[in-house]
């Protein structure tokens, strides 16, 4: 069942996806994909491992409040222009707090993937006193700036996405959904299409579709960060990559947990961009470890 949070006129969809009573767990999916993308099955072996979790839609995404009147270049153009931003990336991480606000969490663990990790690294710096644990998954260091951002992606996958085209019709939301997915596991393995469909049926039945709309994903990724660095985070964090992510090199996470004290970084090979089954039940442990780092302040590191 959708609900609501505010940060001031933005409306953020939200969702209880179980484990009442354990430990509060928030998911932050990527660039212009819903809370949809979350596969069920990674969903279960969080929740089997204790979490209580809940994943929502970032504005400009899924059910969430879309800032249509204000225009945006493409998403590459708007990464590197310098003209005034729709919003700040601050209040991407004040999102994520308005929906802990919503469920009465006064803390929770963040795992964020892609964008998403992007969100969960600043909200851990801007909110300190609101995150338990960190997870960044796929994603770049938050102290890198634009330039810098695009050496750790790949310009001929970028291209590649930029020449999808689909009519706007379940039919070609599958076949979309299909195509970007195939983009983003790791070369030479293939696609399930039973996974994709899973969440391509789920978000139509709440009259969405994810990659439509290109000025909402200029909007989010062209969001401007000024509230420090890196080694500011605190809690507890892990930074998880694949291996053989074809949109992202393996830099991007080695150069994030550098950053920050203490950080555990675990990379996975024969993994890409998307979280394909095969992962689910390794980030989850790997999750779940990070957990008990977090309750038990005494340990210095996590297991090997």
């Amino acid at each position: 069942m959708t609900r609501y949070a505010h940060n001031g006129e933005v409306r953020l969809a939200f969702e209880d996806l179980g484990g009442t009573g354990g430990d509060p767990l928030l998911l932050v999916m990527g660039l212009g994909t819903s809370r949809f993308w979350w596969p069920e099955g990674l969903v279960g072996a969080l929740v089997e491992r204790g979490f209580h979790v809940v994943a929502y839609d970032q504005r400009d995404a899924g059910q969430s409040s879309r800032l249509s009147q204000r225009r945006a270049a493409s998403p590459l153009a708007a990464l590197t222009r310098r003209a005034a931003p729709a919003y700040s990336a601050e209040d991407l991480t004040d999102d994520a707090v308005a929906v802990m606000d919503a469920l009465g969490w006064q803390r929770a663990h963040v795992f964020g993937h892609s964008l998403g990790g992007l969100v969960a690294q600043r909200t851990a710096i801007r909110h300190p006193d609101r995150v338990l644990s960190v997870t960044s998954s796929s994603a770049v260091p938050s102290d890198a700036k634009a330039l810098r951002t695009l050496r750790y992606l790949r310009p001929l996958l970028l291209t590649r996405f930029m020449r999808l085209h689909f009519p706007e019709t379940p039919e070609g939301d599958l076949a979309l959904a299909l195509a970007v997915v195939g983009l983003l596991v790791a070369p030479g393995r293939p696609v399930d299409e039973g996974d994709v469909r899973e969440f391509v049926e789920r978000e139509a039945a709440h009259g969405v579709s994810s990659f439509r709309d290109e000025e909402a994903q200029s909007r989010q990724i062209g969001a401007k960060w000024t509230g420090g660095p890196l080694a500011r985070i605190a809690a507890p964090m892990l930074v998880l990559h694949g291996e053989d992510d074809p949109l992202l090199r393996v830099a991007a996470a080695r150069d994030t947990a550098a950053a920050v004290p203490g950080a555990r970084l675990r990379t996975v090979p024969g993994t890409g961009h998307f979280l394909t089954r095969e992962v689910w039940h390794t980030y989850a442990e790997e999750v779940r470890a990070l957990a008990g780092l977090a309750a038990d302040p005494g340990r210095t590191a996590l297991r090997p």
